[in-house]
């Protein structure tokens, strides 16, 4: 269906910032949905979105900040514009929860992939971000069945999803019970079960950060065992840091989501594994939901506000499978 006149001529003062079309001339519904930065990954939850966008006729922008100051400004937008519904990846949650109660009073809203549970959101969708960790810790101890030292790499620390995910790998590499609620400080040592864990370094989403981060834990520790990349980004730049080193198949990589060089890594065998979320979906349902609650649908909302999106480890027996299936949700088969 060609959209009207009307419609297109109301995107076009929306993207000039010169109207909200508050007034009739659209009538159909919009949504942003925000990530917490730029990154492969986020590509694949853009196509999620625009898919359940033209599935229900709604429009739908997505929007991916460069920092903190970005994101707010990008919610406050939707909020003057009128969205009917924000999905927001918070950057930092414990920090941004009075601007997202803001957000939550004025239009419906939920989180994905990183949740900010003391906020006013409505519900949460993506995984279990410890258990996802704990996937990740399995990873590892299969890749070193003997022990040995690692180093983790991650983009930052305040998100949500990014403390959950970390502790859940020491947690799982030491045989711990799980506990929610345990933080090992970054830059302490700790060991266990035949595992050292170096130290976990931050780039704050900065991908020549990641690479010379990687760089910097073989030059302080040419012994090392494994690295671990827990964001999109961060087993590529892993990569590239071991192929300029000469350590390709001697250092031990795994990571986190579905980066089209890291699940080439795994084919080749110089990534033993990642677990990958389902940006997709993320993206799909992130925009399903909010079209529903703004309809007066609560029944979406599930006991405890989750909508679990579960992971899972993709190994060289299962990659080819996996990024065949990715690649035709992207249109590129």
């Amino acid at each position: 269906m060609k959209p009207s006149l009307a419609r297109i001529f109301c995107s076009l003062l929306v993207i000039t910032g010169l109207s909200a079309c508050r007034d009739g001339a659209e009538s159909v519904p919009r949504y942003a949905f925000v990530t917490n930065g730029v990154a492969e990954f986020w590509t694949i939850a853009e196509a999620g979105a625009k898919q359940a966008g033209g599935d229900l006729g709604v429009d739908v922008t997505v929007l991916m900040p460069g920092s903190l100051s970005d994101q707010k400004q990008m919610m406050e937008d939707a909020v003057t514009r009128g969205y009917k519904g924000v999905a927001v990846s918070p950057i930092d949650s414990s920090n941004q929860t009075d601007m997202l109660n803001q957000v939550a009073a004025a239009t419906k809203l939920v989180t994905h992939d990183s949740d900010a549970p003391e906020s006013d959101r409505l519900a949460y969708i993506g995984m279990d971000n410890y258990k996802a960790g704990r996937l990740c810790g399995q990873l590892l101890k299969e890749a070193l069945p003997q022990g040995g030292e690692i180093m983790i790499l991650i983009g930052r620390m305040e998100q949500d999803n990014s403390r959950k995910r970390r502790q859940g790998v020491i947690d799982e590499l030491l045989n711990r019970p799980e506990d929610r609620e345990r933080f090992d400080p970054p830059a302490e040592i700790v060991e266990g079960n035949g595992f050292k864990v170096l130290g976990t370094l931050t780039d704050g989403f900065d991908l020549s950060k990641a690479k010379a981060n990687a760089e910097d834990a073989l030059s302080r520790y040419p012994e090392i065992d494994a690295m671990v990349g827990l964001f999109a980004y961060n087993p590529p730049a892993i990569l590239q840091a071991l192929e300029q080193a000469g350590k390709l198949n001697t250092v031990k990589v795994v990571g986190f989501d579905e980066d089209s060089q890291t699940l080439a890594g795994i084919a080749a065998g110089t990534v033993h594994g990642t677990v990958v979320q389902n940006p997709y979906e993320y993206g799909y349902q992130s925009v399903k939901v909010l079209q529903a609650l703004a309809a007066g649908d609560m029944s979406v909302i599930p006991d405890g506000a989750f909508i679990h999106i579960p992971g899972r480890q993709i190994r060289k027996d299962n990659v080819e499978a996996f990024t065949k299936d990715l690649n035709a949700k992207l249109g590129k088969e």
